[in-house]
């Protein structure tokens, strides 16, 4: 066997390989044996059949397997013990003019192409300035989330008048009406029906409805009250959305409930219910708790547009990359056949900017030394749940129940991928803070907010 490796311009690679006969007989002959002996063949007890016959009808199959088993393992070897950074997988080159006939003696050459990564030398150090956001839990975020809690520990509670600006809730009884006002026979009637009027869309309709008490009936119009909302008259008068498209009645709503929404005290009962029993006795003291709560996802929010900030910084630093372009979009069109060159095109660009990030990432992790074990993205996942837990307002979860819920998330192979990049960017944004001389900023997360748009 002859390998050789050019690349004359760094990153377009041409990988030679020359096989010879003595390269893979061996496995060939094992091979064929093995057959031999599992061989089921008319004519023959099991296992003795003549090798002749047994080459006759596998030796070309076993023969071409041989070779490629033995091509793949050698140039993969050779590219690992050459230090090669090939990008994606090794295409077969054109400059290979005559295929390998394998069914011909021995030897036989193999031409691919090698896409290499550019050489992308960057490192950091004091000497760069990067900028830091830290983002406060300004009085507004906290009244926010307490705004927060208190309406997901709030209650529906009767009224006797309905008031629009409170969002008041309306139970009653639908019935279909005729062309004179009167109840329709045979028409369309809902029992029990909720009404929001607040949230019809065409201000006509939903007046109508200012003012009601307990008792009252409303004559309005569905198709009127919603001009483009077909999902809410199917929804609100139980009927088919093809039937709700051409319905033009009126209808009658008799008021039978007025529900009114009303925020939980802010008392010890809410601070509870939001963190451990006991813990928070004042407003104060709540207000303390919620900005150490909010804490580390606001450190995690600024960590990540820290890493968007070394990006560009990096981008910046390293200027124009020179790519294997050609060998690269047949890369990602080998990998996307059933989308197509136009794919491959339009996306071509983005492609690049990623793979040029990822390419600096990964010598940033290597010169930290930066290493994910499984505790590392355990925690990820555990972050993940008390994120998802948190949206629910559920700041006060056991850790069992985080635990059991992370080892549900650990179970699909794709959150897993995630969990373990989530580690690397973790570990990584700590050892660059710690690295470069931050050029601190404080700011609201409403001001953070608008920098990320």
């Amino acid at each position: 066997m002859n390998i050789s490796f050019e690349n004359p311009d760094k990153v377009n690679g041409l990988l030679t390989i020359t096989v010879e006969e003595a390269d893979f007989q061996d496995s060939v002959e094992k091979t064929l044996k093995d057959y031999r002996k599992k061989a089921n063949i008319p004519g023959f007890r099991p296992g003795q059949a003549p090798m002749g016959l047994i080459k006759r009808q596998f030796g070309a199959s076993v023969r071409y397997d041989a070779v490629n088993k033995f091509v793949g393992e050698q140039l993969y070897k050779y590219i690992q013990d050459n230090n090669i950074q090939m990008l994606g997988e090794p295409l077969p080159s054109d400059k290979q003019e005559t295929p390998a006939d394998i069914e011909q003696p021995a030897p036989y050459t193999f031409v691919f192409d090698i896409a290499v990564a550019p050489e992308l030398n960057i490192t950091l150090d004091g000497r760069n300035k990067i900028d830091y956001y830290t983002i406060k839990a300004d009085d507004k975020l906290i009244n926010e989330q307490i705004e927060m809690y208190q309406g997901r520990a709030g209650k529906y509670e009767q009224a006797q008048e309905y008031d629009a600006s409170l969002n008041d809730l309306l139970k009653g009884d639908i019935r279909e009406l005729d062309a004179e006002g009167n109840t329709k026979e045979g028409g369309i009637t809902v029992e029990g029906a909720v009404l929001m009027p607040s949230y019809i869309k065409v201000e006509e309709q939903k007046n109508l409805f200012n003012g009601a008490k307990l008792g009252d009936i409303i004559t309005f119009n569905p198709r009127k009250a919603y001009p483009e909302g077909t999902a809410e008259v199917s929804s609100l008068l139980k009927i088919e959305k093809d039937a709700a498209e051409n319905l033009e009645s009126d209808f009658s709503f008799q008021i039978t409930e007025i529900q009114r929404f009303k925020k939980a005290d802010l008392n010890e009962e809410l601070f509870d219910q939001v963190f451990e029993k006991g813990t928070v006795k004042t407003e104060e003291e709540f207000r303390a708790k919620i900005a150490e709560s909010l804490q580390p996802q606001l450190e995690a929010n600024a960590d990540y547009k820290f890493m968007l900030d070394v990006r560009t910084y990096c981008e910046q630093k390293i200027g124009e990359v020179t790519w294997p372009d050609a060998l690269l979009k047949r890369i990602m069109l080998a990998n996307n056949k059933d989308k197509g060159e136009d794919f491959v095109e339009k996306n071509y660009a983005e492609s690049i900017k990623q793979l040029e990030w990822h390419l600096i990432k990964e010598q940033f992790v290597k010169a930290n030394d930066i290493k994910v074990e499984d505790a590392d993205i355990k925690n990820a996942a555990k972050e993940m749940a008390r994120m998802q837990f948190a949206q629910y307002g559920m700041s006060n979860v056991p850790e069992e129940y985080v635990d059991n819920y992370a080892n549900e998330l650990l179970k699909k192979r794709e959150a897993v991928d995630n969990f373990i990049e989530r580690a690397i960017d973790v570990k990584l944004a700590a050892a660059l803070k710690s690295t470069v001389t931050l050029n601190n900023k404080e700011v609201t997360l409403e001001e953070f907010n608008e920098m990320m748009k």
